[in-house]
């Protein structure tokens, strides 16, 4: 028995007891009302307390005597006949009814919807006789079966006041459960306990429709998480003694037989993906036992890819003995995408990128993007493929040929790459705690440095050739934005460079941060940063595979690359390591706003391990704006140490927090 329903038969059952008024003795017909006499004096209106307005003669000698014989007195206008607002209160159900109860009322109430707005008596009237009758029916559904509520208006003697509406309740005994019966339960064998710990009402518990209907809703759920896909959970009865105010309930249950998952199979219509990439999606294998979570779950993920409308997981008996099979009918999704980006950093300069993807030109889920930087300092064309869900739930494959053209205060590059990697990601919808990469990459590289001893440009070309990996941890809260947990990345690279002779090294990185929720909504997150390249001196290493630091993602209030050893120019060369730390707080404002007071620092060192001295330390000021997509960042930092050539003021923007 729904909550709903329970409410309409108590309603339905309080307007049955009405009594009609009856037809005139010895009529076949319904009684007619009589015809007044216009003569006669009105009758008082019934129920409401309130005269009828008086009619009085205009007083002799007013220039409108002539016209005005029937005008009304304007204080029985006042008490009767004109609009005004009105106040009204509800007495009689403090400390009885749940939140449900209260906020039910104050979504149906008439009063409360009209509150604010005029009113006659008469509306009046009928408001307040339709909150009376919602406030018992709302009542007798948390178990007050012999709510009365009664209703008044008190009308002010002073004219222009707010009249008072008043409705008072008395909710009488609260009923009780004598007895809670789950027939057909033994069925389940050692699994019944559950479903009636999964049901939740017992003898002795408020007769609730409420507590009802989220009994039968759990209930169901639970017999499809216990391994039930055919249970059925028939119609409640509910039998109420009034003698002794408890009611009993019996609900009919039947659970069939445990199965486990059998095969995915397409239904008819099914048009987006096949059973066996659907099975590379779920997470449960034929064999696994049954569990309805286990199909929310993969519900989620196949409207996620971003190329199912809808879905339609049902399951189906198979010929395999205690086994079913999961049915699986897949409307699509429109599948090309084109999105843009814009962002600003000091020494990075504007950038701005576009991109057109078609998620699903290679079935199933191989995606194509054309992809395209337009930037002061930077411009770039890609074509990427990408498959997801690659034999397992968020791995993805992806290759990619970029040719770019970059300039930076530490080199220019023109730069050909192909690239290809599998990885197991952690995505805003299902976040990892542990993911991983693997790939490979061949890069051409023309680059233009200086000399680091005599300032003399130069121009080289490199050939490499590497293999990186990456295993991360995330213990966060937030993927976009934590508030609590900790992060570790751990990547290696190992490279073999090409300039007349070849060079091997191995690139390392190490990177922790840690965020901790304070009072106030506050957040303080931190961050460390190490960096190492092993194997190779400074000047066998391509200028843009070295280490640098500064910028918005690095040490902000400097530009960017601009921490480090510099050239006779002046000019950032890179070095061999690295090391950086970063503290902010993040401030909840009003609204999606937010301020960050940060401070970070760092430096990039020659030798191939850091010795962590030296820092350059920058602090500043950031605004973040929490958007449904992510926070957008704009960040205002200064050097505290800056060295000649280093500006006062370095600004950022972009989408996500700093780390």
């Amino acid at each position: 028995m729904a909550a709903g329903g329970a409410i309409l038969l108590l309603a339905a059952a309080h307007a049955a007891a009405q009594t009609p008024p009856a037809a005139p003795p010895g009529s076949g017909a319904p009684a007619q009302p009589a015809v007044p006499d216009v003569a006669e004096p009105l009758d008082p209106l019934p129920d409401i307390g309130v005269d009828w307005p008086t009619i009085a003669p205009e007083p002799a000698g007013s220039p409108d005597a002539a016209s005005a014989t029937a005008r009304p007195d304007p204080r029985a206008i006042t008490d009767a006949a004109a609009e005004r607002r009105y106040r009204w209160r509800l007495d009689g159900v403090d400390g009885i009814g749940s939140a449900l109860f209260r906020r039910r009322f104050a979504e149906l109430s008439s009063l409360d919807r009209g509150d604010g707005d005029l009113a006659n008596a008469a509306q009046l009237d009928r408001r307040a006789r339709e909150d009376a009758e919602l406030v018992a029916t709302l009542l007798r559904a948390e178990g007050y079966y012999d709510a009365a509520v009664t209703s008044a208006i008190e009308v002010p003697e002073s004219a222009g006041a707010e009249p008072l509406v008043v409705l008072t309740a008395v909710p009488g005994a609260l009923y009780r459960f004598a007895e809670v019966t789950l027939a057909g339960v033994e069925a389940a064998g050692a699994k019944a306990d559950a479903l009636r710990t999964a049901f939740g009402l017992r003898a002795g518990d408020p007769v609730s429709a409420d507590a009802v209907a989220s009994g039968e809703a759990a209930l169901r759920t639970a017999t499809g998480r216990e391994g039930f896909p055919f249970a059925r959970v028939g119609q409640s009865e509910l039998v109420v003694d009034r003698a002794a105010r408890t009611a009993s309930l019996s609900v009919a249950l039947d659970t069939g037989t445990a199965r486990r998952f059998g095969r995915i199979v397409a239904l008819p219509g099914n048009r987006v993906f096949a059973p066996d990439h659907v099975g590379d999606i779920a997470r449960f294998a034929p064999g696994d036992a049954y569990d309805a979570v286990l199909l929310d779950d993969l519900r989620r993920a196949l409207i996620q890819t971003g190329l199912v409308a809808s879905v339609e997981l049902t399951p189906v008996e198979a010929s395999t003995p205690g086994t079913v099979d999961l049915g699986v009918r897949l409307d699509p999704a429109p599948p090309r995408t084109v999105a843009g980006e814009l962002g600003y950093g000091t020494g990075e300069g504007a950038r701005a990128e576009l991109s057109w993807t078609h998620r699903n030109l290679f079935p199933p889920e191989g995606a194509l993007t054309l992809r395209g930087v337009l930037g002061t300092r930077e411009q770039l064309g890609s074509v990427v493929f990408r498959r997801s869900n690659v034999g397992a739930r968020d791995r993805v494959f992806t290759a990619q040929a970029a040719l770019a053209h970059l300039e930076r205060d530490a080199y220019q590059a023109d730069t050909f790459l192909l690239s290809g990697a599998i990885e197991r990601q952690s995505t805003i919808f299902f976040q990892k705690r542990w993911t991983w990469s693997a790939g490979a990459e061949l890069v051409a590289s023309d680059e233009r440095d200086v000399d680091a001893s005599t300032g003399t440009p130069r121009r080289r070309t490199y050939f490499i050739g590497a293999l990186p990996l990456g295993l991360g941890y995330d213990g966060s809260d937030d993927l976009l934005n934590p508030t609590r947990g900790v992060r570790v990345g751990a990547r290696v690279s190992p490279e073999l460079s090409f300039r007349g002779t070849g060079s091997g090294y191995a690139r390392t990185q190490f990177d922790l941060s840690g965020y901790l929720p304070v009072a106030g909504g506050v957040t303080i997150a931190a961050r460390s940063r190490v960096g190492a390249i092993l194997g190779a001196t400074r000047e066998a290493i391509a200028p843009s595979r070295r280490f640098y630091a500064g910028g918005g993602a690095s040490v902000r209030g400097y530009g960017f690359q601009a921490i480090g050893p510099r050239d006779p120019n002046n000019d950032p060369i890179g070095g061999r390591s690295l090391a950086e730390v970063a503290v902010e707080a993040r401030v909840p404002l009003f609204g999606a706003f937010g301020l960050v007071p940060f401070l970070d620092a760092g430096n990039i060192y020659t030798t191939a391990l850091p010795d962590f001295g030296g820092f350059r330390y920058g602090a500043g000021l950031g605004v973040r704006y929490y958007s449904s997509f992510g926070p957008i960042r704009v960040d205002l930092g200064t050097p505290l140490n800056p060295r000649p050539g280093d500006g006062r003021v370095a600004v950022y923007v972009s989408l996500g927090q700093a780390f």
